[in-house]
């Protein structure tokens, strides 16, 4: 957990370090690329890659890829309008989307503690994006682009904790890659924006996004996903905009502003009442059965 926290705290801090390179759809398509020629190679060398999965699978991972590759693409374009520490922060706000698909899918209830926090949590968001002036249009863009990424996202984790959990774990990392980089070569080309890298510099940065941001990040996401309690994995999760900000401001010298801040501050402190809310009701559930 230490581990994800850490590498998962870098996912707009790459974005922000390829901004001046390539358009953010192409560089996430080469550094998926990159993951997935490395995830590859693992599940080979094992013997495990078993093409019977996908097919059986095919609609699952077609789905999950669309997701993932919009959730990509739209998260790396919106550090071109905001720091990176503000788009973790309202990022953060994934779990209102997770909750609101256990609630639509589940027929859950909230209680109060979960309707105070999500309210809390909205807040923020609103705080951040309304700024006034040039900046504020900006802001808002890089805002609505975090918003559109993190329910794609939440959308994906929603589906694949109900439907992939019992796929076998290389074979289901190595098809969500195949089909992630399908549909963001086909954005890629779609706009116009395929372009070819050039320079050591932008190849390495790349590889760095592709094993940290991908391989590692992702790969102990889906562990954790599959071990632990969501309530609790989000908690942990929460702490990430922290060294996010820590992050962009040794490599930038970016700080959010302080409405960003604020409205940051909020988003975290709403998804936490959320998640602590809902674990107490689970605990409570646990000792009435």
């Amino acid at each position: 957990m230490i581990t994800l926290l850490l590498v998962d705290s870098l996912h707009y801090v790459f974005a922000r370090l390829l901004i001046p390179y390539l358009p953010a759809t192409t560089s996430s398509f080469f550094y998926m690329s990159i993951a997935t020629i490395e995830i590859a190679i693992f599940a080979a060398v094992r013997h495990k890659i078993e093409w019977r999965i996908f097919w059986d699978n095919a609609r699952f991972f077609l789905i999950i890829g669309f997701l993932i590759a919009f959730a990509t693409a739209a998260s790396f374009a919106a550090v071109t309008y905001i720091d990176p520490g503000t788009a973790s922060m309202i990022a953060r706000i994934n779990t209102l989307f997770a909750l609101g698909f256990g609630i639509l899918w589940l027929k859950e209830k909230l209680v109060r503690g979960e309707k105070i926090g999500a309210a809390i949590a909205i807040v923020g968001v609103f705080v951040i994006s309304f700024q006034r002036g040039e900046l504020g249009n900006q802001v808002w863009l890089g805002a609505l682009l975090v918003l559109g990424s993190s329910f794609t996202y939440a959308l994906h984790s929603a589906i694949v904790k109900k439907q992939g959990s019992d796929i076998e774990f290389t074979n289901f990392f190595l098809f969500r890659m195949v089909t992630s980089i399908f549909f963001l070569f086909l954005f890629s080309v779609g706009r116009r924006e395929m372009v070819w890298p050039t320079g050591w510099n932008v190849w390495f940065i790349l590889l760095l996004t592709a094993t940290f941001n991908v391989v590692i990040s992702r790969g102990l996401f889906y562990v954790a996903l599959r071990r632990l309690d969501l309530s609790i994995l989000t908690i942990l999760l929460t702490l990430s905009p922290v060294i996010t900000i820590m992050w962009s401001f040794i490599l930038f010298g970016v700080m959010p502003s302080l409405q960003g801040l604020l409205g940051g501050t909020a988003v975290i402190a709403g998804v936490l009442l959320v998640t602590m809310s809902r674990q107490r009701k689970s605990l409570s559930q646990k000792q009435q059965s």
